[in-house]
């Protein structure tokens, strides 16, 4: 598949089919969004908040989640704000996402059908692998929970807004989370 990919983007390049796309790396709109990596959406959202390449600074991982102060996602944004210039922020969550109900006990033999020993697993058990690995249960909580991470961040400035959303995975319509 890599190989594919590489092929069609000497063409993409030689073509200029880049062109429509260019932009600076500043978000037009001052927005980031931080939401799942889920492939439901890699088009949908966009389409769905009206946003085109430039707009936002789109931030992806399994969930949609900030899991800890230090965390990538978290980074991201503020990096989208210092840095970027973005202004608002929206936590994007959606239906039926897998990250909901996962738990590292789901992953364990997976990982070992796969050639992860039981002595690394146990290394990692002692590094906190089971809340690493944790999803969520409920929606609407684990969209409050991100979005109140976000706002009550030792780094996140004052005067930024944060709402949070879920996302119909079908049709795009957002509700917020209140």
């Amino acid at each position: 598949m890599i190989d594919q990919i590489l092929q069609f983007n000497k063409a993409f390049v030689a073509e200029k089919a880049y062109e429509p796309y260019v932009t600076d790396k500043y978000p037009a709109k001052k927005l980031a969004v931080l939401t799942c990596m889920d492939t439901r959406l890699i088009e949908l959202l966009p389409k769905a908040l009206g946003l085109r390449n430039g707009d936002a600074k789109i931030i992806k991982n399994a969930g949609g989640l900030i899991q800890s102060e230090t965390d990538s996602a978290m980074r991201s944004l503020l990096v989208a704000i210092y840095e970027l210039g973005a202004k608002e922020v929206m936590v994007v969550h959606h239906t039926a996402c897998g990250a909901c109900n996962m738990s590292y006990e789901a992953f364990k033999p997976h990982m070992l059908e796969r050639g992860i020993s039981e002595e690394t697993l146990a290394q990692w058990e002692a590094k906190g692998i089971a809340e690493w690995l944790e999803g969520f249960h409920d929606t609407e909580a684990s969209v409050r929970k991100t979005v109140d991470a976000i706002l009550n961040h030792p780094l996140f400035p004052k005067g930024i807004v944060a709402r949070g959303f879920i996302m119909d995975s079908t049709t795009g319509e957002l509700s917020e989370v209140l």
